[in-house]
């Protein structure tokens, strides 16, 4: 059964972050790069919002019955074939997962750029993402 409560807390939580990270993206990314406590602190944001996400998604995809998705990307295109994001942009924000890893696992050195390019892309996309899963939620009738 869907926990509405945790989703909603998960969705606040992300909000939240969301709401600090936004003076980060209105800066130049000249200015964004003068300052090395601004990679830091959009990592930790980025890192945290996205792992709440990508909890949120595998918590609806295995309550609605479906096997839990290959990864974290999967979880996102699997939203998209529910219907519970629009498929084109289940695709894009898919990206998302991608960034996470890097941030979470240290893969490679970081591109300070990429940082900054998914900064735009949190402010972009996560408050549709978070309209999208609330609206799922308020009408779903699997819910605790």
């Amino acid at each position: 059964m869907i926990d509405k409560t945790l989703i909603i807390r998960k969705i606040n939580l992300i909000s939240e972050d969301l709401k600090s990270l936004k003076p980060l993206a209105e800066l130049s990314l000249e200015v964004y790069k003068e300052d090395p406590v601004n990679e830091v602190l959009a990592e930790r944001y980025l890192e945290r919002m996205i792992g709440r996400m990508i909890d949120i998604n595998y918590h609806l995809i295995t309550e609605l019955d479906n096997p839990p998705p290959k990864d974290y990307y999967e979880s996102y295109i699997t939203l998209g074939r529910l219907k519970i994001l629009g498929p084109n942009f289940a695709g894009q924000i898919a990206q998302s997962a991608g960034l996470r890893n890097r941030i979470a696992h240290e893969y490679d050195e970081i591109d300070e750029e990429k940082i900054y390019e998914g900064i735009k892309m949190a402010v972009r996309d996560m408050p549709e993402y978070l309209d999208a899963i609330y609206k799922f939620i308020q009408g779903s009738s699997s819910l605790s």
